[in-house]
């Protein structure tokens, strides 16, 4: 059985490691040409049942950037997400993913190349499996165990991603049996194995207590600070769950994008109070973020 080519492991003391080479262009573009778009959406609509859930969306993520998507429930986040991971197509409009054009390309082919953590794929996993099992089908592009012979590199970068996910002493518990928090580090090393090219988090801390939400956030800044890790999408609710070394802000509300670029540049109170529809203060402090709302007269 054939399966996606791994290789890359973005924790320091995983398995092995290798170089990810960006493409190549033209000397004459310049040192920028050399960040090449991961992903790029123009004019991109989707409409279900005659409303538009997103609308006339134009945005572009770099190799090596790491966005944060914001906004109200409702307001597209999730299916933007579905565009970059392939699943939905635009109905306008063009997506265009790794180099790939959707509409254009074997989405098969491409999908292996995108590590995709959250609910949705947690629903398609069977409860039943183990842990270490749960993340070894990805190497396969499986969600179940079958007939397929891991090589020992293959349990090695599981094991790896699991410890650095703090799931090392819950290799034998069955998926269905973990708590919020375990599951979503699960998922977080099971888009891992792939080797993807890009990293899409649907609400990684949705659902957790304090305790687990700083966790998770602490294990993700270590992530996205790894000069080797792939570019980041994380689509969340709330300004605290950013991790450090997050570099973009992309804030959406009723379809549309209101923001978009550098935290330091877009994420401000104005432009969040917009997105959440009331004033609210955003603070920066150290590394990390927070918001609530003034005080009612």
């Amino acid at each position: 059985m054939d399966r996606p080519a791994g290789g890359v492991d973005f924790f320091e003391g995983c398995a092995y490691r290798r170089t990810r080479q960006p493409r190549q262009a033209d000397d004459a573009m310049g040192d920028s040409a050399l960040m090449s778009d991961v992903l790029e959406l123009e004019d991109v609509t989707v409409v279900r049942e005659g409303r538009a859930l997103v609308d006339q969306v134009s945005w572009s993520v770099k190799e090596g950037e790491r966005w944060v998507i914001l906004g109200p429930n409702g307001a597209g986040k999730t299916t933007l997400l579905n565009v970059a991971s392939s699943y939905l197509f635009p109905s306008s409009g063009t997506a265009t993913i790794l180099g790939e054009t959707l509409g254009k390309v074997d989405v098969f082919e491409l999908r292996p190349r995108i590590g995709v953590a959250g609910i949705a794929m947690a629903e398609k996993l069977p409860k039943r499996q183990t842990v270490l099992q749960t993340v070894l089908t990805a190497a396969y592009g499986m969600t179940a165990g079958w007939n397929e012979d891991y090589e020992d590199v293959d349990e090695q970068r599981a094991r790896a991603f699991l410890d650095r996910l703090g799931m090392s002493d819950y290799l034998d518990r069955r998926f269905g049996t973990l708590s919020e928090g375990e599951r979503k580090r699960t998922l977080i090393a099971r888009a891992l194995m792939t080797d993807p090219e890009l990293l899409l988090l649907d609400e990684p801390a949705a659902g957790l207590d304090l305790g687990g939400r700083e966790d998770l956030v602490r294990r993700l800044g270590r992530l996205a600070r790894d000069p080797i890790a792939p570019s980041m999408i994380m689509v969340t609710h709330h300004v605290e769950e950013i991790a450090p070394g997050f570099t973009h802000v992309l804030m959406i509300r009723q379809g549309k994008v209101l923001a978009a670029g550098p935290l330091e540049l877009e994420l401000t109170a104005r432009n969040l109070s917009l997105c959440f529809g009331l004033p609210l203060i955003v603070e920066q402090v150290g590394d990390r973020w927070t918001a609530h709302g003034l005080p009612m007269a």
